[in-house]
């Protein structure tokens, strides 16, 4: 499956975002894919987040990496940098941007 996210950095930590995200710990890559994702990319418009995510079960995926130490770790290095963070709670797992078109 394929869910797309929108989450906003803070205007004045956007550089301290995109060097936390070249950095991201390879222990949280590997849970992240251990969970089911295939693929994980954000794109970036002024302060806006863009996620496209693709995963077996979205659901699933954020439940197993909700109680991890390194995301929990990694979860609140980002509500530093955030004005709206990923949400990982079970509302979460129904928040993804509704499809408008695809081709």
């Amino acid at each position: 499956m394929k869910i797309a996210l929108h989450t906003k950095v803070r205007a004045d930590r956007i550089e301290e975002y995109e060097a936390a995200h070249r950095e991201v710990p390879a222990e949280l890559t590997a849970a992240i894919r251990t969970a089911g994702a295939t693929s994980w990319t954000i794109w970036r418009s002024g302060t806006d987040l863009f996620h496209v995510i693709e995963c077996d079960d979205y659901a699933r995926m954020l439940a197993e990496l909700e109680k991890l130490p390194v995301n929990i770790a990694w979860q609140a290095r980002m509500d530093q940098l955030l004005d709206v963070a990923h949400d990982y709670s079970a509302e979460g797992a129904e928040a993804g941007l509704p499809v408008a078109w695809e081709l």
